[in-house]
């Protein structure tokens, strides 16, 4: 193999990894359990500090109950670093979450986490191996409802689940396995 070919090798695998790390967002945010496993292998692992260790299996059960505390969330990837070796690969992602409670007393909590993963490609498709989630920061405060009724001229608002526009406005998301 060539070196611009082991260069253009070494571009997939970094965008492919880019794109897990981003599925992943986009699975958690719609509530997508479905599509959220499947970023998975079957031996992975998740690793939220005291809040949960363990599979895939039991981290979707995980997820989908915390995620009900929670009328909306985005998870957005800001930077990320892949170190690739042929079918491995390490990454450190940093992100930006935001978790809005439901109620009229409800509450907005935003922080900044890295998580650092462990990916493995079979049969050309990388899936997360392991994952540790570290806090960076975090800051809690009262949601004021009415910035909701006054931003972006009247856009609907993003929706977890099958109902959120982007899948009515997008018709390639929304296929996988």
């Amino acid at each position: 193999m060539g070196i611009r070919e082991a260069g253009l090798q070494e571009i997939a695998a970094r965008e492919a990894l880019r794109r897990l790390v981003t599925a992943y967002s986009r699975a958690v945010d719609r509530r997508d359990f479905k599509l959220l496993r499947s970023l998975y292998h079957d031996e992975a692992y998740e690793e939220h500090g005291d809040m949960f260790v363990g599979g895939p299996d039991d981290y979707m059960a995980f997820v989908e109950k915390a995620l009900s505390n929670y009328a909306a969330t985005a998870h957005y990837v800001v930077n990320t670093s892949f170190e690739v070796d042929g079918d491995r690969a390490e990454g450190e992602v940093y992100k930006i979450n935001y978790h809005r409670t439901h109620g009229p007393d409800a509450h907005e909590v935003i922080t900044g986490s890295r998580s650092l993963d462990r990916y493995r490609r079979d049969g050309g498709e990388w899936r997360f191996l392991g994952r540790s989630i570290t806090l960076d920061w975090s800051t809690r405060r009262v949601v004021d409802a009415d910035a909701y009724k006054d931003f972006a001229a009247g856009s609907p608002p993003g929706q977890p689940g099958p109902d959120d526009l982007s899948y009515r406005a997008l018709t390639l998301f929304g296929r996988h396995g």
